[in-house]
């Protein structure tokens, strides 16, 4: 039996409310990674008080007004820390540079500005679509947006710009992203209404009106679905996996692994601050090969790593379609995915933006090169779990963004199994 860390999208969007109340907060089972740090760094540079985030401990947060930091936020390797910061910097008069690492300097920044820039923030850009930029917010105007792509962090972004500048505003998809601030903000008492893959909110006038608020977080959905195909991959036994979020925006491995034929049972459902929770018992079975549907991908993008290596041991042909946004994430995920699986045996190739996986390959042997990509790392330590698998990562650093226990939990589980 074993919980999960905390979940990564909700600990950012706790943490940045939190900095915004009224009154003290806490959060338990918060994330502790780097990408978590990264975002309660800022916030400390903005004003608010942010204790330490450790294991085991819940975390104290003291809203503030926030004020013009004295130096660039430095947002790590965490993407959501740069775009959900933009969308709550853009209802403030002052200017904040924002940067990260190499990664995230490479990660596109634009789809989140040109809504910003419409409601009326000055957006600067230094060396194109990404990191440095510099941003300096004010007075904005009501919003009805179009998106063109599934985004929670696009959503979020102009949901929060409308709650710090107490405009209304309207976000349109072309399909159902992570809705977790949409939730957050209605378990805080706000009017978030949703219909479909629109949302409309229409905050009251001013952000101090974010109450102090304590704050249970379920175990994250993506961490698990690692575990549960270490579960999947093993050759026999049951893994419980306790408190985990199954928010049904997040839950489409679990739909593609039922598919492919690892036994998941779902207990004691319940609510727990505003989220779906559950404990997952997983038991191994017979895999085949499934097709994944553009249409699923909005629900499982950060999964298709761990679902991508279970489907090189899988009897048949696994196609996942429309992935093409993996090429914007940490890495090149698509092309890593593609050329690790064929350094360590199995065959794999990118077919447009769709990725083809054939199973039925020897136990995988070889290293493969994870891009120092968090992600990358964890799916192909996973497949080394295999019977008869020897696989070699060029690096172990990287799971410390979502899981820093990661290793010693796949440990856990081999020496249980």
């Amino acid at each position: 039996m074993l919980r999960p860390p905390g979940d990564k999208s909700i600990t950012h969007r706790a943490l940045m409310l939190a900095s915004l109340a009224s009154g003290p907060c806490e959060l338990s089972h918060v994330l502790t990674g780097a990408d978590a740090r990264s975002t309660a760094r800022a916030l400390r540079l903005l004003g608010a008080s942010v204790g330490p985030l450790r294991p085991g401990r819940a975390v104290r947060v003291r809203g503030a007004r926030w004020t013009a930091p004295a130096r660039t936020l430095q947002c790590g390797n965490s993407g959501t820390t740069a775009r959900l910061l933009l969308g709550l910097l853009a209802g403030h008069p002052f200017e904040t540079r924002l940067t990260g690492d190499a990664s995230l300097r490479r990660r596109p920044m634009r789809r989140v500005a040109e809504p910003l820039r419409a409601m009326g923030a000055e957006i600067r850009e230094v060396h194109g679509d990404g990191l440095p930029l510099a941003i300096r917010g004010g007075r904005l105007r009501p919003i009805s947006y179009e998106s063109p792509l599934a985004s929670a962090q696009v959503k979020s972004a102009v949901l929060l710009a409308g709650l710090v500048a107490g405009v209304e505003v309207t976000v349109r998809e072309p399909a159902c992203s992570r809705d977790h601030t949409e939730r957050l903000l209605g378990h805080l008492g706000f009017d978030v209404r949703v219909r479909g893959a629109t949302v409309t909110f229409r905050p009251p006038p001013a952000s101090s009106a974010v109450p102090p608020f304590r704050l249970d977080i379920p175990a994250d959905m993506s961490s698990a679905t690692f575990l549960v195909v270490v579960a999947a991959l093993a050759e026999g036994g049951e893994l419980v996996l306790e408190n985990v979020g199954v928010n049904p925006t997040r839950t489409g491995a679990l739909d593609v692994l039922a598919r492919m034929g690892v036994h998941i049972e779902r207990r004691d459902a319940r609510t727990v601050s505003g989220e779906p929770v559950a404990d997952l018992v997983v038991r191994p079975g017979d895999l085949t090969g499934t097709e994944v549907t553009a249409a699923e991908v909005p629900r499982l993008i950060d999964e298709v790593p761990p679902l991508a290596v279970l489907a090189s041991r899988a009897r048949g042909e696994t196609r996942f379609r429309a992935v093409g946004e993996l090429r914007v994430k940490e890495s090149d995920r698509l092309t890593l995915l593609a050329r690790n699986l064929r350094a360590v045996g199995a065959e794999a190739a990118v077919d447009g933006d769709d990725l083809v996986v054939a199973g039925g390959a020897p136990p995988p042997v070889g290293r493969v090169e994870t891009g120092r990509d968090h992600r990358i790392a964890m799916a192909f330590a996973v497949l080394g779990t295999a019977p008869g698998a020897r696989v070699s990562l060029s690096e172990t650093a990287s799971p410390a963004v979502s899981y820093p226990a990661f290793f010693e939990d796949l440990h856990r589980i081999a020496a249980d199994g």
